[in-house]
């Protein structure tokens, strides 16, 4: 509140006026007098104009609060607006992923419904196809009725289960003469087999037996190198032994020349014949020395 320009207004009243000069002569008693009446008349306008400030000021503070009030109102609409458009924001958003959803489901079903038209139109080619295939074969069930006519059954029904079992039949047939000639297969190839093994152990059998007869003949090879080496030195031993005869014949003829006996008491053996040469050694060794002391002047010469 601006107090200076309401006190400049009050001053500017009637207290700032100058009194008009009074035409008569007061005494001082009556200008105190006046002067209290016109201090009193300014005191009451000075309230007034305070109590006009008052109510001024209060009316101030009154729209001030009006004023929060409305701002307050105003934050609050605001916040309420901004969650208005939050929640309107959310809406549009689930709208939009419903109806993108929705969309989907449309999309979905369209290619459901081409897909079954398409297999309608399928089903619909196969139930022609097999209208034409009835008709078709409608020649075979005139012909089994007519069958029927010279057989002993009494309906088509039965005619077909009788083929049918007589199918059966064969097939059971089929089954056991291929598993019949399965398991003679079965039996070739373990012939066969059996009959490989026999020739590979007869092919190295007779790969063996040729290794050992090339061995037997070289053994008969070195053999007969062996029994004419046995020949040779069963002659030359012969020849040894006759040669080792004669040199203990003779060496038993120098033995007894020299006086020498044999027996097992007295003398030498007679197989000895290291022995009699020791004795004809010594027997030479004695007459050379008594040769050498009979003619000691042949020793010397000599």
């Amino acid at each position: 509140m601006d107090l200076e320009g309401c006190f400049g207004t009050i001053r500017a009243g009637p207290l700032g006026q100058k009194l008009p000069r009074a035409r008569y002569v007061t005494t001082g008693a009556t200008q105190m007098l006046e002067k209290r009446k016109e201090n009193a008349a300014a005191g009451e306008q000075l309230h007034a104009q305070i109590e006009v400030v008052e109510q001024k000021r209060t009316g101030l503070r009154q729209r001030r609060d009006e004023v929060h009030v409305k701002e307050e109102k105003l934050k609050e609409s605001l916040v309420n607006f901004a969650k208005f458009l939050k929640e309107n924001d959310a809406k549009c958003s689930r709208s939009t992923k419903k109806a993108e959803k929705e969309r989907q489901i449309v999309l979905q079903k369209e290619t459901e419904m081409e897909r079954l038209n398409r297999d309608c139109g399928a089903l619909d080619r196969r139930r022609q196809k097999l209208q034409r295939l009835v008709q078709r074969n409608a020649l075979y069930w005139h012909f089994l009725e007519q069958v029927l006519q010279t057989a002993k059954f009494e309906e088509v029904r039965e005619l077909v289960g009788r083929f049918e079992t007589l199918l059966v039949t064969k097939t059971q047939l089929c089954e056991r003469e291929s598993q019949a000639q399965e398991h003679l297969d079965r039996h070739r190839e373990t012939l066969q087999r059996d009959q490989d093994r026999q020739d590979c152990l007869l092919m190295h059998n007779n790969n063996l037996l040729s290794q050992l007869q090339t061995k037997l003949d070289h053994i008969r090879a070195e053999a007969l190198g062996w029994e004419s080496k046995w020949t040779h030195i069963q002659n030359t031993a012969a020849k040894e032994t006759l040669l080792l005869g004669q040199i203990k014949t003779v060496t038993l003829n120098l033995f007894h020349m020299t006086g020498g006996e044999v027996g097992e008491e007295h003398g030498v053996e007679i197989d000895d014949t290291e022995t009699q040469l020791d004795r004809i050694q010594i027997f030479i060794q004695k007459q050379t020395n008594v040769v050498n002391e009979i003619n000691p002047s042949d020793n010397l010469l000599n």
